[in-house]
């Protein structure tokens, strides 16, 4: 196992998550239903098949398109969604 890769893919999604929409969310159904564990596990499991999706689709994308290009294409991606951000348009 590449305990490195482990650790920054960790690290970059713990950052990533940590104050967003789907941990708001999960605070507000906890507050709601008063079952943590029951939202925790449900949201844990959510993310594992989302994270699983992910992996499935870039390892085939990655068989037909070079990685770099992969890259440019989530970099425009980015730019043209924080724009419609910074815009109000979304």
């Amino acid at each position: 196992m590449d305990w490195k890769l482990l650790a920054t893919t960790f690290g970059t999604l713990f950052v990533a998550e940590l104050g967003d929409k789907t941990q708001l969310a999960c605070i507000l159904l906890t507050a709601k239903t008063e079952k943590p564990w029951t939202v925790f596990l449900g949201s844990s499991m959510a993310l594992v098949l989302v994270s699983a999706l992910g992996i499935v689709f870039a390892s085939f994308i990655c068989q037909y398109i070079p990685t770099d290009i992969v890259k440019k294409v989530a970099a425009i991606g980015f730019i043209l969604i924080g724009a419609l951000i910074f815009f109000d348009k979304l």
